[in-house]
């Protein structure tokens, strides 16, 4: 790689297809590193370049399994003690999100755990899009980027659907905020599906605040996991007299059976950015990459440049 280059990028196995793209449209080439697997199941890592007194961008999201979390933090370690000028961690999906605050006795926190280990690993800086609570952003003593995927989907929004005839929904009262910055953006009219859990990934009871009748909604989430709540979201509405309903989330975890419910379900489509790789096959899920946002964010981030002024939904 040419001394001449500002910054370096490195990827962790499992986000290499997005840190490929992102190292396109910066017109880099993405950085050497060896991660060799040993049989009992223990990894190391290694640069294969120098990185001393650099700047090392890190990409690697923390989803399932847990594997990908430790490469990172190997990776942070080795960046450290090679000596790189700054180290920062670029991580589209910010695994263990959910876990935010004791809402029940005897649990533990473990995104404040997370933070708590990419700080102790060495990071200097995390960038990451869609956290699952803003807060989050707090646990760290570093800077936080905290980007927003509403820039990708907004412009699928505007060109693909119909918005004289849309209506924004959440499929959960928790999404209210997220949902309510696209209404008032576009100018067009909510709904919020409230809804009660027996236990995690498990709904018991669903209903709609709003009107949905002859109406095509568009149900907004950060996340999508087993599909159940989104799903059930759906098909409450078609139940409730909607004409068409799709989905975007950033985050398309998609444990089994998520894709087979998706595909049974009232939804037209569902779109995703490609902040960690879909693991299944649906005809109706359609993917949006983030890479170009990333791409432009790191380039900022780099110039001493505003981040903020990229989104007009936050």
């Amino acid at each position: 790689m040419s001394a001449q280059t500002p910054y370096l990028l490195f990827s962790g196995t499992k986000s290499r297809y997005l840190a490929d793209r992102i190292c396109k449209s910066l017109d880099l080439p993405l950085g050497q590193m060896n991660i060799q697997h040993f049989a009992d199941g223990e990894f190391s890592v290694s640069y294969e370049e120098s990185i001393r007194g650099r700047d090392v961008f890190l990409i690697q999201s923390t989803f399932p399994n847990s594997d990908n979390l430790m490469e990172l933090l190997l990776m942070i370690d080795a960046a450290k003690r090679a000596s790189a000028h700054s180290i920062i961690a670029v991580i589209p999906y910010f695994g263990w999100a959910r876990q935010d605050r004791k809402d029940q006795p005897r649990v533990s926190i473990g995104a404040k755990l997370i933070a708590d280990m990419l700080s102790t690993a060495g990071i200097d800086r995390l960038i990451t899009m869609d956290l699952h609570a803003d807060q989050i952003q707090g646990f760290f003593n570093v800077p936080v980027d905290h980007l927003y995927a509403s820039s990708v989907f907004l412009d699928c929004i505007q060109k693909k659907l119909p918005l004289d005839n849309l209506v924004i929904a959440t499929p959960d009262v928790g999404g209210t905020k997220r949902a309510s910055s696209y209404s008032k953006y576009l100018g067009i009219p909510m709904v919020i599906c409230h809804k009660s859990r027996l236990r995690a990934n498990e709904v018991a009871e669903m209903r709609i605040i709003g009107d949905v009748e002859g109406k095509d909604v568009l149900l907004v989430d950060d996340m999508v996991d087993t599909a159940g709540t989104i799903t059930k979201a759906a098909d409450l509405m078609i139940a409730n007299g909607a004409k068409s309903v799709r989905a975007i989330a950033s985050h398309a975890v998609m444990s089994d059976p998520a894709s087979q419910r998706v595909d049974d379900s009232a939804l037209t489509e569902i779109f995703f950015t490609d902040s960690i790789p879909y693991p299944g096959k649906s005809p109706k899920v359609k993917i949006l990459s983030i890479a170009d946002m990333f791409a432009e964010a790191i380039r900022r981030v780099c110039n001493d440049e505003s981040i903020s002024s990229l989104y007009v939904i936050k």
